[in-house]
């Protein structure tokens, strides 16, 4: 039987739509993930990349005499696709890799009814990118004196993609940020694309304002913003302590970062989620540059201000790099912000 010439039309063209995602999805899937010297990962690219082509122009001409030559490549390519696919889904994450300093140690926490002790809070001396000196301590807090949590903004690529970070403050000024991070290895850089390969695994990293905002907007010349976040005392403890359990599950068992679904985004959500269960599933999720509005249309942020005002006051960018290493560090990148009133914003810098 013999197919009209529109519907022959039609399968062709869908199916040279489907060899050409698999052989781009397993071009890329090639390229991030493996552990191999990137001349034999070109050579592995470029020879499915030639599968995958060659059986894209044979599969979609009409001419009777390619449905042989069709059959066979189409069955070599469904092949060396599964075997592809088996492979990348068999990646495991790892802990014992060479890790690059600032991710070299994973977060530990000792919880005795209030008290919390953090092993492993970075406090980096930074200079440069590659000129730091590396400090880990440990740290004790007291969840009945938490007393505010701000949401930290740094936009390194263009206005559609932010890092957030969670920063908490106590009564006494002290402070530690959480951050859920690529835990990269030395001399690997991020790459959005990688993310979606299973190229990075993930870390949650505490550390020092003077050492994680500072980085990013003195160091790096990112533009940062920090923003004062509405949540009941109570219920910023359930989400400190959910930071505590995402990090020991960390530890017990290493996962993959994943840029759309496990990022520095999700990760604040999915804990916001766990204290108002009805947030919906949103764009900027994704395009985590618009996470303040998401956070601001859900009444996440302090209230009696247009996110506009928001936005314009919390901009720190210029008073972190006026700052740079002062004692006062996190105290001078609050001047101003709306909210910033509370005990934890008065008393000396940690």
């Amino acid at each position: 039987m013999t197919l009209p010439a529109h519907r022959s039309r039609a399968r062709r063209i869908a199916l040279g739509l489907l060899l050409f995602a698999a052989t781009a999805w397993g071009a890329l899937a090639l390229w991030y993930p493996w552990h191999l010297a990137p001349a034999m990962r070109g050579l592995l690219v470029a020879a499915w990349a030639t599968l995958g082509l060659a059986t894209l122009s044979v599969t979609c001409r009409p001419a009777a005499w390619t449905r042989g030559a069709a059959r066979t490549l189409l069955a070599v390519f469904a092949a060396g696709f599964a075997l592809l696919l088996g492979s990348w889904l068999s990646l495991a994450p790892q802990q014992d890799r060479d890790w690059a300093d600032d991710v070299s140690r994973l977060l530990a926490s000792e919880v005795v009814g209030d008290r919390v002790t953090l092993h492993n809070v970075r406090n980096f001396e930074w200079r440069t990118q590659s000129d730091y000196t590396p400090r880990w301590e440990t740290r004790g807090y007291d969840l009945s004196q938490l007393v505010s949590a701000d949401m930290v903004m740094s936009y390194w690529m263009g206005p559609p993609i932010a890092h957030t970070l969670v920063s908490f403050g106590f009564e006494d000024g002290s402070r530690v940020v959480f951050s859920l991070e690529i835990r990269k290895e030395r001399d690997e850089s991020f790459s959005a694309l990688g993310g979606f390969f299973r190229k990075f695994e993930q870390v949650i990293v505490a550390a020092d304002e003077r050492d994680i905002v500072r980085v990013r907007s003195n160091v790096r010349g990112e533009d940062v913003y920090l923003y004062r976040l509405d949540i009941p005392p109570a219920q910023l403890r359930q989400v400190f302590r959910g930071y505590l359990q995402q990090a020991a599950g960390l530890q017990r068992r290493p996962a993959f970062y994943n840029t759309l679904t496990s990022n520095c985004t999700t990760i604040v959500f999915d804990l916001a989620r766990q204290i108002a269960p009805g947030l919906p599933l949103d764009y900027r999720l994704l395009l985590s540059g618009y996470f303040d509005g998401y956070a601001y249309d859900h009444n996440a942020l302090v209230p009696g201000h247009t996110m506009q005002t928001l936005k314009t006051r919390g901009r720190i960018t210029e008073r972190a790099r006026a700052a740079d290493d002062a004692a006062d560090f996190s105290i001078r990148i609050r001047e101003g912000i709306p909210g910033m009133d509370d005990a934890g914003d008065s008393e000396r810098a940690p």
